[in-house]
């Protein structure tokens, strides 16, 4: 979603870094093609004006004007201003410290995902250890309460049983109940939504409140419809008293105007947003984090803690013992690339690495990271266990069986295994080297040739 953002930034900021000392005209310049940028963005215009104002007042101060690298110190006053935007400072974790059942309201407009969300939601909770209930109250929409327990079948999560023809506070009291005879920490409510705002919407979400005292009231917010979402979030708000904002289709290719906006105009911290279709693609929300995306800088922590959740410790020790008394094999680099997979697209990976999200815009027309990696894990996968383990048995007819079978060309492999001959190498100096040596090599500007 931000791409389009990134670029603009990067293009202000080329025009700081082009001067060697900055005067106030330098940057009343620059502020202004920023306010030019949000405003294209469909960031709200007030928040734009404030953004700006509060950007100036800093960086206009003696300690950029005297740094020896004013560009730099402006580039750190707008992430800082942009993560403050965003809501950084403030308690954005989900509040479920509560006698259970804990329930969890999630409200929006049709369309927005409230459904797909709920399903996320009950799996990352799941993930945290808690044991959540998914609650159909959506007894208008044809088939959401079907498409809810169809999601719930895919997570293997719990649903209780409603009909379109009860009522939804009705729906809401008995789920609690029976989460409390089965020992169900936590509800999650899917209400209905109407494809605008009505009185009948509205009272039925406050009956349900009102009944239930959900510990989060969550407005699922479409980012793709801009500054819209934020109007709409700020009316919910007005009857309802929101406690945070959940964004959903953050991956797609909307401005994100309503990323930036949403918590200047609500009050209300953004607590998740959602960045794909998978149903593990729902994440909790970090505002420096995403201001640090927005200007290009990547996203390190981010992309540890996706490390740490796709890769099991016991199977990563396993894998170290292996590559100790086996070496660094072709099965090795399959099983390594099995576990990047489940980080996500390379796509996805790469943008939260700095400098890479640039690097993989300018190789448009290139092969996708993800078909060279299918294409490689196709060639591996057609190998005989032995050929994995000792790739210099492979001789020509060996070669050309392989590429047959996994649909590729001999020049494919003899590609693939090249490139591992090479691979292989420099983990045996790294190996000589000891702790320190991938340290080392990356720090002269080594890597893996994959």
């Amino acid at each position: 979603m931000f791409d389009n953002l990134t670029e603009k930034f990067d293009a202000v900021f080329k025009k700081l870094r082009g001067h060697g000392r900055l005067t106030e005209e330098n940057i009343q310049e620059a502020l202004r093609e920023v306010r030019l940028v949000l405003l294209e963005a469909d960031v709200n215009f007030r928040v734009v004006k404030d953004f700006i104002a509060s950007v100036r007042e800093r960086a206009v101060g003696q300690e950029v004007l005297r740094s020896l690298t004013p560009a730099q110190q402006v580039i750190k006053v707008v992430r800082e201003e942009l993560a403050r935007l965003m809501g950084e400072g403030e308690d954005n974790a989900l509040d479920l410290a509560a006698r259970p059942p804990v329930a969890m309201m999630l409200c929006g407009l049709q369309g927005a995902g409230k459904t797909t969300t709920c399903g996320k939601l009950a799996l990352k909770l799941r993930k945290e250890k808690r044991s959540p209930l998914l609650v159909p109250a959506d007894i208008y929409r044809p088939a959401a309460i079907e498409q809810l327990k169809t999601l719930s079948r895919q997570l293997n999560v719990p649903v209780f049983d409603s009909r379109a023809d009860m009522d939804p506070v009705d729906i809401c009291l008995q789920a609690r109940q029976f989460a409390e005879l089965n020992g169900y920490d936590t509800l999650i409510l899917d209400t209905a939504g109407r494809l605008h705002i009505d009185q009948a919407l509205m009272g039925e979400l406050q009956r349900i409140n009102a009944a239930l005292a959900p510990r989060e009231v969550l407005f699922v917010a479409d980012a793709m419809t801009g500054q819209d979402a934020v109007t709409v979030a700020q009316a919910f708000n007005e009857q309802l008293t929101l406690t945070g904002v959940i964004l959903t289709k953050l991956d797609g290719d909307a401005r994100g105007g309503a990323a930036l906006s949403v918590r200047a105009v609500t009050g209300k911290p953004i607590k998740l947003v959602g960045l794909g279709e998978k149903l593990d693609a729902l994440e909790t929300f970090h505002p420096d984090r995403m201001a640090q995306r927005i200007l290009g800088m990547g996203d390190v922590l981010s992309l540890i803690e996706k490390a740490q959740e796709a890769i099991d410790q016991d199977e990563a020790a396993t894998m170290q013992e292996r590559l100790r008394k086996e070496g660094f094999t072709l099965e090795n680099f399959r099983d390594q690339l099995q576990s990047i997979k489940k980080m996500g697209s390379m796509e996805s990976i790469l943008k939260l690495i700095p400098g890479a999200g640039k690097a993989l815009k300018e190789m448009q027309g290139a092969q996708l990271p993800d078909k060279e990696l299918k294409k490689i894990e196709a060639i591996i996968n057609s190998m005989t266990a032995r050929e994995r383990r000792d790739h210099r048995v492979l001789n020509g007819s060996r070669r050309l069986r392989i590429a047959r079978g996994s649909g590729t060309t001999v020049q494919d492999v003899n590609q693939l295994l090249k490139r591992f001959s090479e691979a292989q190498k420099m983990m045996k100096k790294m190996q000589k080297m000891g702790p320190r040596g991938l340290k080392g090599m990356l720090g002269r500007g080594g890597g893996l040739p994959f």
